[in-house]
């Protein structure tokens, strides 16, 4: 089964949300620091920096190309491969190139620039180069491959909070053979795959465009890229965006309950809005409503809800994705209280045409990589604990501060319990020397809560945090003219705002 854990869905998934809405209104050693290297340990020694990128024309005024990295980083005369990168040059009076990261781990850098016009603000694109690149193991970068399209669907709609020895069983199976497949398909990346070696890449990249210094946009996992960048080469900072932040100081566990937690808050945001739409499918209180819901998703493990579009099965791990999925944008709300409507007459059909946003799954059925590059960037990052007994404790703990999503969430990752590439705990991520970097957090973000943007800007030397009090995942780009015009500013001006600063609800 697939957790939410850290995704920020890509540009063209959370295009489709908004047109469906509309129309319905740790690291392995190979992978980590070279021992005793100092930061700014440059890119150029460790993998020998592009001069050029060979830009070729691939419609809608956009340029794309391929970058040469070191498949590890210790051996930067050995294997080589290829990072996807795509350019929309600047419109007006150019100050350089912006990169951006849409999140995930695991979502495609080269799709999200592909919805420029949506993801910066015209004075933006004005001035800067928008790059987008996807990440090695994601999408056009040496993709993970773990399981077929089949076999994803089967692992997606395992029970993911197992109640009995025999799910937890299981589970157990299925996250040993997806682990055992990617080990099969992609048992060579595995070790490499890392957001240490991302973030070198990204310094590759930077040098290959050009720019002196970075000049960053990065939302949800993209605000850990961003982090880990600028703690290995502070001084090649210009300016970083840090936008839906993650805590890389918590442990896996804290950041799956806290997570959860986020979602429980972001959904008594919703059901406070949908109980005063007149076509909300509760009454009465929050509380009264969020009964409503666990009994739903207890009825859907029990017996699937109906579904209208193929033969999966929608039970509870379908109906969860499902039911989170809307909860990333405010904006889709409407569509959820659609789907809540139609699953309480046991109609899922809905809220699986949802989930399959979340995940990245088409209408044909096939899968992008998001959810295998996921899982190997996060169990490699990451030190888990092996074995279920303590994901099983964690899960039952989960049900005091997040009784609907905490289990679920946390059996999530069980996969990494297994993962073949050892991890550790990471470092202290606090990029001493580099230049102000913004961090942005929305009070009631489900996927990366707000206290995540706090603990962040505090952790790095320069970080500065810019609250907004709002709903959904991110800020910038989202409706408030406020975090625009202070992204905004930075970003071309390199205007700091004031530490703390909160920018308004949009009514």
């Amino acid at each position: 089964m697939v957790t939410p854990h850290r995704y920020r869905r890509t540009a063209a998934a959370f295009a489709a949300l908004t047109l469906f809405a509309t129309a319905c209104s740790g690291v392995d050693a190979r992978d980590g620091r070279d021992a005793g290297a100092a930061r700014d340990g440059g890119a150029a020694r460790d993998g020998g920096a592009a001069t050029s990128l060979a830009w070729t024309s691939c419609g809608g005024g956009y340029e794309c190309a391929k970058l040469g990295v070191p498949l590890d980083y210790a051996k930067p005369d050995g294997e080589k491969i290829e990072i996807s990168v795509i350019r929309l040059p600047a419109k007006g009076k150019r100050v350089g190139s912006i990169l951006i990261n849409p999140g995930g781990p695991g979502a495609s850098g080269v799709e999200y620039a592909r919805n420029a016009q949506s993801v910066l603000s015209d004075a933006v694109r004005e001035r800067f180069d928008v790059v987008g690149f996807d990440p090695r193991g994601v999408g056009g970068s040496a993709p993970v491959r773990c399981l077929s399209s089949k076999e994803l669907d089967d692992y997606t709609g395992l029970d993911g909070s197992p109640d009995s020895p025999e799910e937890i069983a299981a589970l157990e199976k299925g996250a040993r053979a997806y682990v055992a497949g990617c080990q099969a398909r992609s048992g060579k990346l595995l070790p490499y795959v890392g957001t240490t070696n991302a973030a070198k890449d990204m310094d590759l990249l930077r040098a290959a465009l050009g720019d002196e210094r970075l000049t960053y946009l990065g939302k949800s996992y993209g605000t850990q890229l961003g982090a880990v960048y600028a703690d290995l080469f502070p001084k090649r900072v210009r300016a970083l965006v840090l936008d839906g932040a993650v805590d890389p100081s918590l442990t896996p566990v804290e950041m799956n309950v806290t997570q959860a937690r986020g979602f429980e808050v972001a959904l008594d945001a919703f059901l406070e809005n949908c109980l005063t739409a007149p076509d909300c499918p509760f009454q009465g209180t929050v509380a009264s409503a969020r009964k409503q819901i666990a009994e739903l998703l207890s009825r859907a493990d029990r017996q699937p809800l109906t579904n209208r579009t193929d033969s999966r099965a929608i039970g509870e791990s379908w109906t969860v994705l499902g039911l989170v999925t809307p909860l990333y944008e405010r904006q889709a709300w409407p569509i959820l209280r659609r789907a809540l409507t139609d699953a309480q007459r046991g109609d899922g059909t809905t809220l699986l045409r949802l989930a399959d946003l979340l995940v990245n799954r088409d209408r044909n059925g096939e899968y992008a990589n998001q959810t295998e590059a996921n899982t190997a960037i996060n169990c490699v990052d990451s030190a888990f604990p092996r074995g279920s007994a303590e994901f099983a404790a964690a899960a039952r703990e989960s049900l005091k501060d997040a009784p609907l999503f905490g289990p679920y969430i946390m059996w999530g990752t069980l996969a990494c319990a297994y993962w073949p590439i050892e991890s550790a705990p990471k470092e202290k991520i606090d990029a001493p020397g580099a230049a102000p970097i913004l961090v942005v957090g929305t009070e009631r973000d489900p996927a990366t809560p707000y206290e995540w943007a706090k603990a962040l800007a505090s952790e790095l030397s320069s970080g500065v945090l810019v609250d907004f009090d709002g709903d959904g995942h991110t800020a910038y780009r989202s409706g408030s003219s406020c975090v625009d015009r202070l992204v905004d500013d930075y970003l071309i001006n390199l205007t700091v705002p004031e530490d703390g600063v909160r920018c308004p609800k949009i009514d």
